[in-house]
Protein backbone atom coordinates (compact mmCIF):
# COMPACT_ATOMS: atom_id res chain seq x y z
CA UNK A 1 0.00 0.00 0.00
CA UNK A 2 2.65 2.31 0.53
CA UNK A 3 4.88 1.36 -2.25
CA UNK A 4 1.80 1.84 -4.18
CA UNK A 5 1.32 5.81 -2.62
CA UNK A 6 5.11 6.23 -3.43
CA UNK A 7 4.95 4.93 -6.73
CA UNK A 8 2.27 7.68 -7.34
CA UNK A 9 3.98 10.48 -5.88
CA UNK A 10 7.25 9.51 -8.47
CA UNK A 11 4.35 9.61 -11.44
CA UNK A 12 2.88 13.08 -10.37
CA UNK A 13 6.29 14.16 -9.43
CA UNK A 14 8.05 13.26 -12.83
CA UNK A 15 4.81 14.30 -14.71
CA UNK A 16 5.63 17.86 -13.13
CA UNK A 17 9.22 17.71 -14.35
CA UNK A 18 8.24 16.59 -18.06
CA UNK A 19 5.57 19.83 -18.27
CA UNK A 20 8.22 22.36 -16.28
CA UNK A 21 11.08 21.18 -18.76
CA UNK A 22 8.83 21.64 -22.14
CA UNK A 23 7.58 24.97 -20.66
CA UNK A 24 11.41 26.44 -20.13
CA UNK A 25 13.36 24.51 -23.08
CA UNK A 26 10.76 23.84 -25.71
CA UNK A 27 8.34 26.18 -28.09
CA UNK A 28 5.45 27.89 -26.32
CA UNK A 29 3.22 26.77 -29.12
CA UNK A 30 0.27 24.25 -28.29
CA UNK A 31 0.00 23.20 -31.79
CA UNK A 32 -0.29 19.67 -31.79
CA UNK A 33 2.04 17.36 -33.54
CA UNK A 34 1.10 15.16 -36.92
CA UNK A 35 2.97 12.15 -35.57
CA UNK A 36 1.39 12.36 -31.84
CA UNK A 37 -1.99 12.53 -33.28
CA UNK A 38 -1.67 9.37 -35.37
CA UNK A 39 -4.42 7.22 -35.70
CA UNK A 40 -6.93 10.01 -34.12
CA UNK A 41 -7.08 11.99 -37.55
CA UNK A 42 -10.20 9.81 -38.84
CA UNK A 43 -12.06 10.53 -35.85
CA UNK A 44 -14.40 13.01 -37.90
CA UNK A 45 -14.21 12.31 -41.52
CA UNK A 46 -16.86 14.48 -42.18
CA UNK A 47 -15.76 17.89 -40.40
CA UNK A 48 -12.34 17.10 -41.91
CA UNK A 49 -14.30 17.21 -45.59
CA UNK A 50 -16.02 20.15 -45.45
CA UNK A 51 -12.86 21.81 -44.18
CA UNK A 52 -11.35 20.87 -47.11
CA UNK A 53 -13.68 21.49 -49.55
CA UNK A 54 -14.29 25.19 -47.77
CA UNK A 55 -10.42 25.84 -48.61
CA UNK A 56 -10.31 24.50 -51.69
CA UNK A 57 -13.38 26.57 -53.22
CA UNK A 58 -11.10 29.73 -51.50
CA UNK A 59 -8.24 28.49 -53.58
CA UNK A 60 -6.64 29.17 -50.33
CA UNK A 61 -3.09 27.49 -49.97
CA UNK A 62 -1.54 27.42 -46.33
CA UNK A 63 2.40 27.74 -46.00
CA UNK A 64 4.00 27.71 -42.85
CA UNK A 65 5.95 30.83 -43.11
CA UNK A 66 8.00 33.29 -40.93
CA UNK A 67 7.37 36.88 -42.04
CA UNK A 68 10.51 39.29 -41.89
CA UNK A 69 10.76 42.54 -41.53
CA UNK A 70 11.52 44.14 -44.99
CA UNK A 71 14.28 46.06 -44.44
CA UNK A 72 14.46 49.85 -45.45
CA UNK A 73 16.92 51.09 -48.53
CA UNK A 74 14.94 54.50 -48.99
CA UNK A 75 14.43 56.78 -45.81
CA UNK A 76 10.95 57.83 -47.31
CA UNK A 77 9.77 53.82 -46.25
CA UNK A 78 10.84 54.54 -42.70
CA UNK A 79 8.77 57.51 -42.20
CA UNK A 80 5.11 58.81 -42.36
CA UNK A 81 3.57 60.81 -44.66
CA UNK A 82 3.61 64.50 -44.53
CA UNK A 83 7.15 64.95 -42.83
CA UNK A 84 8.64 67.97 -43.54
CA UNK A 85 11.75 68.83 -45.52
CA UNK A 86 14.49 70.55 -44.58
CA UNK A 87 16.47 71.90 -47.61
CA UNK A 88 20.06 72.84 -47.26
CA UNK A 89 21.41 74.21 -49.91
CA UNK A 90 25.30 73.58 -50.32
CA UNK A 91 26.82 75.96 -53.30
CA UNK A 92 30.48 76.94 -54.51
CA UNK A 93 31.12 80.62 -53.35
CA UNK A 94 31.35 82.78 -56.33
CA UNK A 95 34.90 83.68 -55.67
CA UNK A 96 35.49 80.22 -56.26
CA UNK A 97 33.29 79.36 -59.52
CA UNK A 98 36.44 81.22 -62.23
CA UNK A 99 36.95 79.05 -64.74
CA UNK A 100 40.58 77.59 -64.36
CA UNK A 101 41.21 78.27 -68.39
CA UNK A 102 39.91 81.63 -69.06
CA UNK A 103 38.46 82.94 -65.85
CA UNK A 104 35.08 82.92 -66.82
CA UNK A 105 32.42 82.94 -63.78
CA UNK A 106 30.71 78.91 -63.83
CA UNK A 107 27.01 78.75 -64.06
CA UNK A 108 25.06 75.88 -62.61
CA UNK A 109 24.64 72.96 -64.45
CA UNK A 110 23.37 70.05 -62.16
CA UNK A 111 23.05 69.10 -58.30
CA UNK A 112 23.11 65.79 -56.63
CA UNK A 113 20.69 65.28 -53.65
CA UNK A 114 21.75 63.03 -50.63
CA UNK A 115 18.87 62.63 -48.33
CA UNK A 116 19.16 61.25 -44.51
CA UNK A 117 17.38 60.68 -41.55
CA UNK A 118 17.26 63.48 -38.72
CA UNK A 119 16.16 63.14 -35.31
CA UNK A 120 15.71 65.80 -33.05
CA UNK A 121 15.76 65.30 -29.12
CA UNK A 122 12.82 66.00 -26.77
CA UNK A 123 12.74 69.55 -26.54
CA UNK A 124 11.24 71.87 -23.89
CA UNK A 125 10.45 75.72 -24.17
CA UNK A 126 7.99 78.20 -21.88
CA UNK A 127 5.30 78.99 -23.63
CA UNK A 128 3.06 82.08 -21.90
CA UNK A 129 -0.14 82.11 -22.74
CA UNK A 130 -1.06 86.05 -22.96
CA UNK A 131 -5.09 86.99 -22.32
CA UNK A 132 -5.42 90.76 -23.38
CA UNK A 133 -8.32 92.93 -22.02
CA UNK A 134 -10.20 95.32 -23.85
CA UNK A 135 -12.25 98.31 -22.79
CA UNK A 136 -14.39 101.18 -24.20
CA UNK A 137 -12.18 104.17 -24.76
CA UNK A 138 -15.43 106.65 -25.83
CA UNK A 139 -17.24 105.42 -22.73
CA UNK A 140 -14.54 106.03 -20.53
CA UNK A 141 -14.22 109.45 -21.69
CA UNK A 142 -18.20 110.37 -21.50
CA UNK A 143 -18.18 109.17 -17.86
CA UNK A 144 -20.63 106.46 -18.46
CA UNK A 145 -20.14 103.02 -17.33
CA UNK A 146 -17.01 101.35 -19.11
CA UNK A 147 -17.70 97.97 -20.72
CA UNK A 148 -14.95 95.63 -20.74
CA UNK A 149 -14.08 92.53 -22.47
CA UNK A 150 -11.57 90.08 -21.56
CA UNK A 151 -9.73 87.23 -23.80
CA UNK A 152 -11.58 83.57 -22.70
CA UNK A 153 -8.82 81.45 -20.98
CA UNK A 154 -8.74 77.99 -21.30
CA UNK A 155 -8.46 76.14 -18.30
CA UNK A 156 -5.40 75.14 -17.06
CA UNK A 157 -4.30 70.93 -17.04
CA UNK A 158 -3.84 70.91 -13.37
CA UNK A 159 -4.77 73.82 -11.52
CA UNK A 160 -1.43 76.37 -10.21
CA UNK A 161 0.97 74.07 -11.73
CA UNK A 162 2.92 75.14 -14.76
CA UNK A 163 2.22 71.27 -16.54
CA UNK A 164 1.02 71.22 -20.34
CA UNK A 165 -0.85 69.04 -22.01
CA UNK A 166 2.15 67.90 -23.98
CA UNK A 167 4.93 67.67 -20.88
CA UNK A 168 2.26 65.08 -19.07
CA UNK A 169 1.50 63.27 -22.14
CA UNK A 170 5.08 62.51 -22.84
CA UNK A 171 6.04 61.47 -19.76
CA UNK A 172 2.77 58.65 -19.39
CA UNK A 173 3.67 57.60 -22.99
CA UNK A 174 7.69 57.03 -21.63
CA UNK A 175 6.03 55.35 -18.20
CA UNK A 176 3.37 53.12 -19.49
CA UNK A 177 3.81 52.46 -23.30
CA UNK A 178 8.11 52.65 -23.41
CA UNK A 179 7.98 51.10 -19.59
CA UNK A 180 10.87 53.77 -18.72
CA UNK A 181 10.37 54.42 -14.74
CA UNK A 182 9.84 58.23 -13.46
CA UNK A 183 13.24 58.44 -11.62
CA UNK A 184 15.07 57.57 -15.40
CA UNK A 185 13.16 59.95 -16.80
CA UNK A 186 14.30 62.15 -13.54
CA UNK A 187 17.87 61.09 -14.87
CA UNK A 188 17.28 62.22 -18.65
CA UNK A 189 15.57 65.01 -18.42
CA UNK A 190 18.55 66.56 -15.54
CA UNK A 191 21.35 65.71 -18.24
CA UNK A 192 20.04 67.80 -20.23
CA UNK A 193 19.13 70.79 -17.78
CA UNK A 194 15.53 70.13 -16.94
CA UNK A 195 15.88 69.78 -13.14
CA UNK A 196 12.21 67.87 -13.02
CA UNK A 197 12.09 65.79 -9.88
CA UNK A 198 9.96 62.17 -10.36
CA UNK A 199 7.81 63.47 -7.32
CA UNK A 200 6.44 65.97 -9.70
CA UNK A 201 5.96 64.06 -11.90
CA UNK A 202 4.27 61.59 -10.27
CA UNK A 203 1.66 64.19 -9.10
CA UNK A 204 1.51 65.12 -12.42
CA UNK A 205 0.21 61.88 -13.61
CA UNK A 206 -1.97 60.70 -10.88
CA UNK A 207 -3.93 64.41 -10.68
CA UNK A 208 -4.30 64.15 -14.82
CA UNK A 209 -5.38 60.17 -14.61
CA UNK A 210 -8.14 61.19 -11.83
CA UNK A 211 -9.52 64.68 -13.46
CA UNK A 212 -9.10 64.40 -16.70
CA UNK A 213 -8.46 60.17 -17.40
CA UNK A 214 -11.19 59.07 -15.00
CA UNK A 215 -14.41 60.60 -16.74
CA UNK A 216 -13.43 59.00 -20.06
CA UNK A 217 -13.16 55.76 -18.14
CA UNK A 218 -16.64 55.60 -16.68
CA UNK A 219 -18.07 56.86 -20.09
CA UNK A 220 -16.43 53.76 -21.45
CA UNK A 221 -17.60 51.78 -18.46
CA UNK A 222 -21.65 52.70 -18.83
CA UNK A 223 -21.61 50.61 -22.49
CA UNK A 224 -19.39 48.23 -21.79
CA UNK A 225 -22.28 46.90 -19.13
CA UNK A 226 -24.88 47.78 -21.83
CA UNK A 227 -23.55 44.95 -24.32
CA UNK A 228 -25.14 41.15 -24.47
CA UNK A 229 -21.70 38.96 -23.88
CA UNK A 230 -18.24 40.60 -22.23
CA UNK A 231 -14.89 39.22 -21.70
CA UNK A 232 -13.02 38.70 -18.36
CA UNK A 233 -9.51 37.78 -16.74
CA UNK A 234 -7.26 39.10 -14.02
CA UNK A 235 -3.99 38.93 -14.15
CA UNK A 236 -0.74 39.28 -11.15
CA UNK A 237 1.22 42.21 -10.36
CA UNK A 238 3.77 42.99 -8.21
CA UNK A 239 3.40 46.85 -6.55
CA UNK A 240 6.60 48.08 -4.18
CA UNK A 241 5.72 49.72 -1.29
CA UNK A 242 2.63 48.74 -1.02
CA UNK A 243 1.41 50.57 2.40
CA UNK A 244 0.69 47.42 5.50
CA UNK A 245 1.94 44.67 2.73
CA UNK A 246 5.41 43.16 1.67
CA UNK A 247 7.05 43.87 -1.75
CA UNK A 248 6.51 40.20 -2.61
CA UNK A 249 2.50 40.73 -1.74
CA UNK A 250 0.36 39.41 -4.92
CA UNK A 251 -1.51 42.48 -6.44
CA UNK A 252 -4.01 42.06 -9.21
CA UNK A 253 -5.18 43.75 -12.77
CA UNK A 254 -8.44 42.96 -14.09
CA UNK A 255 -9.05 43.16 -17.51
CA UNK A 256 -12.83 43.70 -18.63
CA UNK A 257 -13.66 43.82 -22.49
CA UNK A 258 -16.54 43.75 -25.29
CA UNK A 259 -16.85 40.60 -27.83
CA UNK A 260 -16.44 40.27 -31.30
CA UNK A 261 -19.51 41.48 -32.00
CA UNK A 262 -18.86 45.12 -30.68
CA UNK A 263 -18.46 47.76 -34.02
CA UNK A 264 -16.49 50.14 -31.71
CA UNK A 265 -14.59 47.77 -29.09
CA UNK A 266 -13.92 48.81 -25.41
CA UNK A 267 -11.28 47.41 -23.07
CA UNK A 268 -11.12 48.00 -19.61
CA UNK A 269 -8.61 47.53 -16.87
CA UNK A 270 -8.71 47.80 -13.23
CA UNK A 271 -6.21 47.58 -10.82
CA UNK A 272 -7.27 45.48 -7.16
CA UNK A 273 -4.86 44.30 -4.10
CA UNK A 274 -6.60 41.43 -4.21
CA UNK A 275 -8.73 38.17 -6.02
CA UNK A 276 -11.40 38.44 -4.43
CA UNK A 277 -14.89 37.37 -6.45
CA UNK A 278 -16.14 40.95 -5.02
CA UNK A 279 -13.78 43.18 -7.25
CA UNK A 280 -16.30 41.46 -10.61
CA UNK A 281 -19.41 42.07 -8.99
CA UNK A 282 -18.65 45.35 -7.94
CA UNK A 283 -17.49 46.64 -11.52
CA UNK A 284 -20.24 44.50 -13.44
CA UNK A 285 -22.71 46.33 -11.15
CA UNK A 286 -26.50 46.24 -13.30
CA UNK A 287 -24.85 43.86 -16.30
CA UNK A 288 -26.79 41.24 -17.44
CA UNK A 289 -25.42 38.80 -20.04
CA UNK A 290 -22.98 36.48 -20.62
CA UNK A 291 -19.50 36.37 -19.14
CA UNK A 292 -16.38 34.86 -21.08
CA UNK A 293 -14.09 33.82 -18.78
CA UNK A 294 -11.28 31.12 -17.19
CA UNK A 295 -12.43 28.57 -14.70
CA UNK A 296 -11.42 30.89 -11.73
CA UNK A 297 -14.03 30.02 -9.41
CA UNK A 298 -15.02 33.82 -8.40
CA UNK A 299 -16.73 34.70 -11.76
CA UNK A 300 -19.20 31.45 -10.79
CA UNK A 301 -19.91 33.30 -7.93
CA UNK A 302 -21.36 36.51 -9.34
CA UNK A 303 -24.57 37.57 -9.50
CA UNK A 304 -27.52 34.92 -11.20
CA UNK A 305 -28.36 37.59 -14.13
CA UNK A 306 -24.62 36.89 -15.73
CA UNK A 307 -24.10 33.83 -16.92
CA UNK A 308 -20.34 32.69 -17.20
CA UNK A 309 -19.13 30.68 -20.17
CA UNK A 310 -15.65 29.06 -20.29
CA UNK A 311 -12.62 29.13 -22.90
CA UNK A 312 -11.96 26.18 -24.78
CA UNK A 313 -8.39 27.48 -24.78
CA UNK A 314 -7.84 26.96 -21.06
CA UNK A 315 -9.51 23.73 -21.38
CA UNK A 316 -7.44 22.75 -24.54
CA UNK A 317 -4.17 23.94 -22.46
CA UNK A 318 -5.30 21.09 -19.93
CA UNK A 319 -5.40 18.62 -22.82
CA UNK A 320 -2.26 19.77 -23.68
CA UNK A 321 -0.76 19.62 -20.60
CA UNK A 322 -1.96 16.28 -19.85
CA UNK A 323 -0.37 14.39 -23.04
CA UNK A 324 3.04 16.69 -22.46
CA UNK A 325 3.38 15.01 -18.86
CA UNK A 326 3.40 11.47 -20.48
CA UNK A 327 6.76 9.87 -21.64
CA UNK A 328 6.56 10.52 -25.32
CA UNK A 329 6.37 6.86 -25.87
CA UNK A 330 3.08 6.92 -24.18
CA UNK A 331 1.63 9.70 -25.67
CA UNK A 332 0.35 7.93 -28.62
CA UNK A 333 -3.25 6.98 -28.33
CA UNK A 334 -3.74 8.56 -24.82
CA UNK A 335 -7.25 9.56 -23.91
CA UNK A 336 -6.08 12.93 -23.23
CA UNK A 337 -4.63 13.34 -26.75
CA UNK A 338 -8.49 11.98 -27.63
CA UNK A 339 -9.92 14.87 -26.03
CA UNK A 340 -7.31 17.11 -27.56
CA UNK A 341 -8.04 16.07 -31.19
CA UNK A 342 -11.84 16.94 -30.22
CA UNK A 343 -10.87 20.48 -29.15
CA UNK A 344 -8.21 20.84 -32.48
CA UNK A 345 -11.14 20.12 -34.62
CA UNK A 346 -13.75 22.72 -32.81
CA UNK A 347 -10.71 25.50 -33.47
CA UNK A 348 -9.95 24.50 -37.31
CA UNK A 349 -14.17 25.12 -37.75
CA UNK A 350 -13.45 28.30 -35.73
CA UNK A 351 -10.86 29.16 -37.81
CA UNK A 352 -13.01 29.05 -40.99
CA UNK A 353 -15.57 30.52 -39.76
CA UNK A 354 -13.48 34.31 -38.52
CA UNK A 355 -14.75 36.71 -41.21
CA UNK A 356 -18.41 35.44 -41.37
CA UNK A 357 -21.11 37.76 -39.34
CA UNK A 358 -22.06 36.77 -36.31
CA UNK A 359 -25.55 35.28 -36.80
CA UNK A 360 -24.17 33.33 -40.02
CA UNK A 361 -21.54 32.06 -37.72
CA UNK A 362 -23.89 31.11 -35.06
CA UNK A 363 -25.80 28.86 -37.90
CA UNK A 364 -22.53 27.49 -38.83
CA UNK A 365 -21.71 26.43 -35.73
CA UNK A 366 -24.80 24.52 -34.94
CA UNK A 367 -24.78 22.67 -38.05
CA UNK A 368 -20.79 21.63 -38.05
CA UNK A 369 -19.39 22.51 -34.19
CA UNK A 370 -22.48 21.50 -31.99
CA UNK A 371 -21.84 17.40 -33.40
CA UNK A 372 -18.12 18.18 -32.55
CA UNK A 373 -19.19 19.33 -28.93
CA UNK A 374 -21.78 16.44 -28.24
CA UNK A 375 -19.00 13.48 -28.62
CA UNK A 376 -16.91 15.24 -27.00
CA UNK A 377 -19.04 15.99 -23.67
CA UNK A 378 -20.30 12.02 -24.23
CA UNK A 379 -16.67 11.23 -24.49
CA UNK A 380 -15.80 12.72 -21.33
Amino acid sequence: MERDELNQKLDWLMEQMRLAKKKVYRASSEQTKEEVVGQLSFMFDETEAWLFTRRTAAGETRVATHPRQKRSSRVEEVLPENVPVEVVEHCVPESERACPECGTLMTEIGTAVRRTLVMVPAQVKIREDVYFTYACQNSKQTGTETPIRKAEKEPPLISGSYASPEAVAHIMIQKFVMHAPLYRQEQEWNRVGVMLSRQTMSNWVLRVAEDWLRPIYDRMHRPLLQREVLHADETTLQVLKLEGRTTRSKCYMWLYRTSGDAEHPIVLYEYQQNRKAENAEVFLKGYTGWLHADGYSGYHRLPENIWVVGCWAHLRRKFDEAVNALPKEQQVGCAALEGLQYCNILFAIEKELTDLPPEERYIQRLAWSKPVMDALLAWA
